[in-house]
């Protein structure tokens, strides 16, 4: 694998300028009792899966820095759902939340609820994923989520050798066309489209130069989409198409894939069909996302080549913080007010940043700010 003494390729900054909020105040903003104690104050937080361990993370975190702040939490995971998410958030509504938080399995699934929500005057702030089809959501706390995609697309580049260190044209890139597989995330899950229009965007040039081919001509959203962001859906997926496409000695030199638990069933599909137990020993480069501690493990020993760090640390005290300014009778302020359109209003947002993870700068990035201890990334497990 191609190295460099520093890897952090980090998306820029967010703009630091304050912008204003769209027209009209958030549905249940008018409606808290900013009066009320914190203890006499509850948030609802409804999260997709325990499945995925940053889900996991995630509302741990929420639940945690909402407690600290003396606030009563509901905390809830559907399992990924959707009757069973729905069916909490209405009996988190039903019970008197004051604000809820909402991380959907399918943003477009839960226009009742948050029809409900703003009935009752209960503030709603999407968590990550983009509540969809409705008027009736406040906020949204996220991750540059294109910007996700750019950051996969131009690992991918750079572990195959196209791009340097710094992301430009390498001097001595590969004379040969190189062949790729993409993976999509679950389609009703808005930030996979984001993911992958930005890693498209990206790859696009050098698709129409000649410079990477896909082999199986699965180029379309619809059928590179892995549904529930599924690991044994993505290995059978790879599995179908090494026998299909890859059967009569045709390399395989990378995979785009939007995540890690996908990029975990890749490898295994990969390793399972003789291509090798590392990158220095044929492996193909294989992208992620989340930075699990058993991809960070995977990466550390020259398996899997990146993945996307989101530092749901950051994210969780945003989504707090948004949260207490509802509960103080205030409004978050975004730093988005023009890119996450529902399909019914523009919905304010914070943006967040993201690093790629490399085998090159994991422990920078994730040992040396506490978010894993080196002992986890050996073991592989939390």
């Amino acid at each position: 694998m191609r190295t460099a003494s520093k890897m952090m390729f980090t998306v820029a900054a967010v703009s630091a300028l304050a912008l204003t909020a769209c027209e009209g105040e958030g549905a249940g903003a008018d409606e808290v009792d900013s009066d009320a104690a914190p203890e006499d104050l509850t948030v609802g937080v409804a999260m997709p899966t325990q499945t995925y361990e940053r889900w996991l993370n995630d509302g741990a975190a929420v639940e945690d820095g909402l407690e600290e702040m003396g606030y009563n939490v509901e905390l809830q995971y559907a399992d990924d759902d959707i009757p069973t998410q729905s069916q909490q958030i209405d009996q988190m509504i039903t019970s008197g939340v004051d604000v809820l938080i909402v991380a959907s399995i399918d943003g477009s699934a839960l226009t009742s609820q948050l029809d409900a929500a703003e009935a009752e005057g209960i503030p709603v702030i999407a968590y990550d994923r983009l509540l969809t089809n409705s008027e009736n959501v406040d906020f949204y706390v996220t991750f540059d989520n294109y910007e996700v995609g750019v950051n996969q697309a131009n690992s991918l580049l750079y572990g195959l050798g196209v791009l340097d260190e710094s992301f430009e044209p390498a001097d001595d890139a590969p004379d040969e066309t190189l062949n790729v597989e993409l993976f999509a995330g679950s389609l009703d899950d808005n930030n996979a489209h984001l993911f992958w229009q930005g890693a498209i965007d990206t790859l696009e040039p050098y698709m129409e130069d000649g410079t990477i081919e896909v082999p199986s001509e699965q180029t379309d959203i619809n059928q590179a989409a892995t549904q529930r962001w599924e690991q044994e859906t993505a290995q059978q997926r790879m599995e179908n198409l090494l026998t299909t496409h890859y059967n009569d000695g045709t390399e395989l030199h990378g995979v785009l894939a939007p995540a890690d638990p996908l990029s975990r069933g890749i490898i295994t599909a990969l390793r399972n069909d003789g291509w090798g137990d590392s990158i220095e020993d044929g492996l193909p480069i294989v992208t992620g996302q989340d930075a699990e501690i058993a991809t960070v493990s995977l990466i550390a020993d020259g398996v899997q080549h990146s993945t996307i760090f989101k530092d749901t640390r950051m994210l969780a005290d945003q989504a707090v913080e948004a949260a207490n300014d509802y509960l103080s009778g205030e409004e978050p302020e975004p730093n988005d007010t023009e890119t996450y359109d529902n399909g019914e209003i523009v919905v304010p947002s914070y943006l967040l940043e993201v690093e790629m993870v490399l085998e090159e700068n994991y422990e920078e990035i994730l040992v040396d700010s506490g978010y894993y201890t080196e002992e986890q990334v050996e073991d592989g497990q939390l």
